[in-house]
């Protein structure tokens, strides 16, 4: 069956679970309110106020507190590992001083249904996070937080540049961190946390403590802070050779440290202000054995690689919220931030009868970000009402690049610039208009987004050039309330995602190597047009969402095309260029839900997720090698007052041959991961209210499997495909204990 009919068949497939929603209408009412009540979850990413999860016209995962104590979940590559359609790429650290970037980005970042790297954007508090920085090379991932400071992730599928404008072309994660209320429920006013944990996956400690208070009846605080010792990600790999042949992993140590602290203030109750100081910073430490040269030795062989990164971001915000109840809102909501995150990677090559070589890359984001946003809701004729939302969003980010080193390849000079300094900003403007009825609820909403990129000359050759674009983009949303167990929703929504200042200004030259990068000051941005069906239900003991989406991406930008010359040539040197290229066409459906027995906090449920995408290379009518293979996860629960255990089944599917462009692999064909399935246990023993013990054995049978992310671009022929094998069976294990 091709990808199209495959896909016209499963949009077959929706009005038949509408049909089957509405003939067991009876067995939902069953259910109870109560029950449905408890179901819901208030999220604030999806319409930029807190609503109902049920209410949101588009597909919504969140992983809250609760899950990332029960489930251990200590990074991004954890938080996301059972959602269908979504993944976060870690491949293994192999890379050399000046060439290769294979796991240089570590946990490099979100892939939502097909799109990843900076397509995809990432906040905190509603804050943009920095992007991801990969030129040859260097490449800086989007790594920059700890779990032990979050709350709860908040995941939106599909564009949301009506909301929150550029990167928002594939979807949202929203990181919200903790708060002080959550700590000082039933009159406390001084409450907290501590834990420590163990992971067996990369033999790492982690450990925390979160305190929080009242200090009047208007003011309270928070305190939260976290630490970790890890090591390197365990694989399957046996070969402990110190060279190229190398399977088991390089050795790796690596140190987080973070501090959330908060100050909320209460004067009335129309009127809170939020203080927020957030600090991440991480150190990585490489010991490259895969990187040393085999014998015979020449004068430039390798005998020792070595590397140290550094990621540190530190966040001050303030943002407040005022009731009005004015003629033109009811709540006007603001915030002023300001972010400074830096990246830098030090590396360095010890040679047999040669000069030592050594590299020291920084990169940095210095952002302001400003914001005012208010709401109105107005009575209409009938039954309807209408609530509005309108807002200003200002971002000015300062971003910044230097190389210097010792001992440059031949053609080169340090210190250099891949791309002048450069300040990007963007100003926009949004509307949407919620109309709401009994059973209906219809948003239209559209941004309006002016953005700059304006290089500084100095010191820069070529000139570099400065840019400016616009973009609108509109959504619609429509939800109907069929009864009270049953939503049908769909949406439409426009992306887009601005070119940066290295697509813009990237430049760089070798002589004697006869190669070189040129700017483009004609980019365009990328856009989307996207549509989703979906479906939410409760019938008895089930409970189940079900979504088709499909979109189109135009003026997709691809990085560094070889747009003329000849590689090597003096006269004619091979010229890359960033470059409005791509179209693409991404679609595939979701389904995920539980079957629930239990009663009184006690009993069984069976969970479940499965997800499947589709994409296309419409330029060069190829498949998209971004897309994941389909996923599929089967759990078994059993939960009772003081214990809970749950055994979970992921099963990843194989890597197909026709779902691959080879034009990825420069010499033989592809590696595909083959089909493998997985078995995880978790549990959590409650021994008192207060005191928690959780335990897990990951990867029950020890099963040897891949991930696709992490082996794109791997020959088949490689002699250490076993180097990019995920862990095999661990323990993981962690004490949490509330005052």
């Amino acid at each position: 069956m091709s990808r199209s009919n495959a896909f016209s068949h499963r949009l077959r497939l929706l009005p038949w679970l509408i049909a089957s929603a509405f003939s067991t209408h009876s067995l939902a009412q069953e259910a109870g309110p109560a029950r449905i009540a408890a179901l819901g979850e208030i999220v604030v990413s999806g319409t930029r106020s807190e609503q109902s999860r049920d209410d949101i016209p588009a597909t919504v995962e969140v992983i809250d507190r609760q899950q990332i104590e029960f489930e251990q979940i200590h990074d991004i590559r954890d938080a996301v590992r059972d959602i269908p359609n979504v993944s976060v790429r870690r491949a293994p650290a192999r890379f050399g001083l000046a060439t290769g970037n294979t796991g240089r980005d570590a946990n490099a970042g979100f892939n939502i249904r097909g799109l990843d790297g900076n397509r995809v954007l990432l906040m905190t508090d509603g804050i943009r996070m920095p992007r991801s920085y990969v030129f040859s090379a260097n490449a800086f991932g989007r790594d920059y937080f700890d779990l032990g400071l979050i709350e709860r992730i908040e995941i939106i599928k599909g564009p949301v540049s009506a909301l929150y404008g550029s990167d928002g072309l594939a979807g949202l994660v929203n990181f919200i961190t903790r708060q002080p209320e959550s700590f000082l429920a039933d009159g406390k006013t001084f409450g907290g946390s501590a834990n420590v944990g163990y992971s067996g996956d990369n033999n790492g400690w982690q450990g925390g403590v979160t305190m929080a208070g009242k200090a009047s009846d208007t003011v309270s605080w928070l305190i939260s802070a976290n630490g970790s010792r890890t090591h390197e990600l365990e694989n399957m790999g046996t070969n402990y050779a110190h060279n190229s042949d190398r399977t088991a992993p390089n050795p790796e140590l690596s140190n987080t440290q973070s501090l959330l602290a908060k100050v909320v203030v209460t004067p009335n109750a129309d009127l809170t202000h939020n203080l927020t100081f957030e600090h991440v910073a991480r150190s990585t430490g490489y010991d490259l054995l895969s990187g040393i040269s085999k014998p015979p030795l020449t004068a430039t062989s390798v005998i020792g690689l070595g590397a140290l990164t550094n990621l540190q971001r530190d966040r001050l915000t303030w943002d407040g919220r005022l009731r009005v109840n004015s003629v033109l809102a009811d709540n006007v909501l603001g915030y002023l931030s300001y972010q400074k995150a830096d990246s830098r990677e030090q590396a360095w090559e010890t040679r047999y009868r040669s000069a030592t070589r050594m590299r020291d890359v920084d990169y940095s984001e210095n952002t302001w970000q400003a914001g005012l946003q208010a709401d109105k809701t107005l009575r209409m004729s009938g039954d309807w009402s209408q609530r509005i939302t309108y807002g200003f969003d200002y971002t000015n980010t300062q971003v910044e690049n230097l190389q210097t080193g010792l001992v440059p390849p031949v053609g080169e000079v340090y210190p250099l610039k891949r791309f002048p300094d450069t300040t990007e900003k963007t100003a926009a403007f949004y509307i949407q208009d919620e109309f709401i009825h009994d059973q209906w609820s219809i948003t239209p909403g559209v941004r309006f987004d002016h953005f700059d990129i304006d290089a500084d000359q100095a010191g820069f050759t070529p000139r570099a050039v400065s840019l400016s674009d616009s973009a609108v983009s509109p959504k619609l949303g429509v939800l109907f309330r069929a009864t009270p167990q049953w939503t049908l929703y769909g949406n439409y929504a426009a992306g887009f995602k601005a070119p940066n200042a290295f697509q813009v200004n990237n430049f760089f030259e070798n002589v004697v190597s006869g190669y070189r990068t040129i700017p483009n000051p004609n980019l365009k941005p990328e856009t989307s047009q996207n549509f989703e069906l979906g479906t939410r239900g409760r019938v008895g003991i089930l409970n189940f969402e079900a979504a088709v989406f499909t979109g189109t991406y135009d003026d997709m930008i691809e990085n560094d095309r070889q747009v003329s010359g000849v590689f090597g040539s003096r006269t004619n040197p091979a010229t890359f260029q960033s470059v409005n290229i791509g179209r693409a066409r991404i679609d595939g459906f979701e389904f995920k839900g539980e079957l629930d027995w239990t009663r009184e906090g006690t009993g069984f449920s069976l969970p479940f997720a499965y997800g499947r995408t589709n994409g296309e290379d419409r330029t060069a009518n190829v498949p998209l090698n971004s897309v994941e293979p389909e996923k599929f996860v089967a759990g078994l629960k059993y939960q009772a007052p003081t214990w809970t255990v749950r055994l979970d089944a992921v099963h990843y599917a194989a890597k197909k041959r026709s779902d691959v462009d080879p034009a990825e692999v420069t010499t033989g064909v592809q590696f595909l991961t083959p089909s493998a399935t997985t078995l995880d246990l978790n549990a959590q023993w409650r021994i008192r209210r207060d005191l928690r013990l959780n335990v897990a054995l990951i990867n029950v049978t020890d099963k040897k499997y891949w991930m696709w992310s992490d082996v794109r671009g791997l020959a088949a022929s490689s002699p250490v495909v076993d180097a990019y094998t995920q862990p095999g069976r661990h323990f993981n294990v962690s004490l949490v204990a509330d005052f």
